[in-house]
């Protein structure tokens, strides 16, 4: 039987530092039918050079570099779209993966709309961290969206998903990361499932896009976030629940229209009510006890007036 094309997806930009022990550990794959598509998104240091250099060498690579930057999730989307194969890998510039990663995924991925699985963290020298992704969240298998409406547990560089999830998850929200946005159009058109097993060492360091660890969080930031982030989720469910194919639109509209309440008033009971009604699927990410669960909840009955006030912020 015939092995089905992976396409792996590798965006760059200025990722010279790190890229060769990335390319050789997607080199070092034991699974056979690769294609590597790797789009430049303008790099100014010598990672068009690097890439040409592997592309030569090995003809699974197709590399591609943009006429203008793009920017993260606009290359990203070019990057899914060249790629030819029934499966796609997502894969960032910067981490080391496992020989195995994707022959266990392709074994794996059965009837699930995308596959992934845990990951551990690594210094920027590549030594661990002593850490992985699931000592800090609970990895979510299933096909429950709300799971994912205020928490992600997926990274997309563990993502092996099915060509057919683009047809419902394009275009990618700009701002939003792509890999939780994947995740909640799965469970609403499907479900997904996880390998219990690290498959790729995540380099955790400053030039990273995401900030899993929150090595680096300033005062300013804890100061300004309660606003931001509100603002942000406010955002993130007004693209959930304009979702065309939502598998429970009254639940993700209720919570979407309870939020907005919130923005506009001191006092906002609706969504903290909300909350603790579908409080076993929207928190089953989160890795906290009960109590700090409630806490949560309760929490946002706190209108986003209230916190302007308290932080005295027009």
């Amino acid at each position: 039987m015939k092995q089905p094309l992976v396409s792996i997806a590798l965006c760059t930009y200025n990722g010279a530092k790190f890229l060769r022990e990335q390319l050789d550990s997607l080199i070092a794959q034991t699974y056979a039918n690769l294609e590597i598509v790797v789009v430049d998104d303008c790099s100014a240091d010598e990672t068009f050079e690097i890439l040409t250099n592997y592309a030569i060498r090995h003809p699974q690579f197709k590399i591609y570099k943009n006429q203008a930057n793009l920017g993260f999730t606009g290359n990203f989307e070019k990057a899914v779209k060249l790629c030819t194969g029934e499966l796609i890998a997502l894969c960032d510039q910067d981490d080391i993966w496992l020989p195995q990663k994707i022959e266990l995924q392709v074994n794996a991925i059965n009837g699930n709309m995308f596959v992934y699985h845990d990951s551990e963290f690594v210094h920027e020298d590549g030594s661990s961290m002593g850490k992985k992704m699931s000592d800090i969240m609970n990895l979510y298998r299933g096909d429950e969206p709300e799971a994912f409406l205020f928490f992600n547990c997926v990274s997309g560089h563990s993502i092996l998903m099915k060509r057919e999830l683009l047809n419902d998850a394009l275009p990618l929200k700009k701002g939003f990361f792509h890999d939780w946005w994947l995740a909640y159009v799965a469970t609403n058109i499907g479900k997904i499932d996880f390998i219990d097993q690290c498959l790729v060492k995540y380099r955790q360091h400053d030039r990273s896009d995401t900030n899993i660890l929150k090595l680096k969080r300033t005062k300013n930031e804890y100061r300004f976030d309660s606003i931001q982030k509100i603002e942000r989720e406010y955002k993130w469910l007004q693209y959930c629940s304009s979702f065309t194919k939502n598998k429970r639109p009254q639940v993700v509209n209720a919570i979407y229209q309870a939020f907005e309440k919130r923005l506009n008033n001191y006092l906002s009971a609706d969504l903290s009510r909300l909350l603790f009604k579908y409080r076993k699927p929207i928190f089953c990410i989160r890795k906290k006890s009960t109590l700090s669960k409630l806490n949560y909840i309760f929490g946002r009955i706190w209108g986003v007036k209230t916190k302007r006030h308290f932080l005295n912020i027009e």
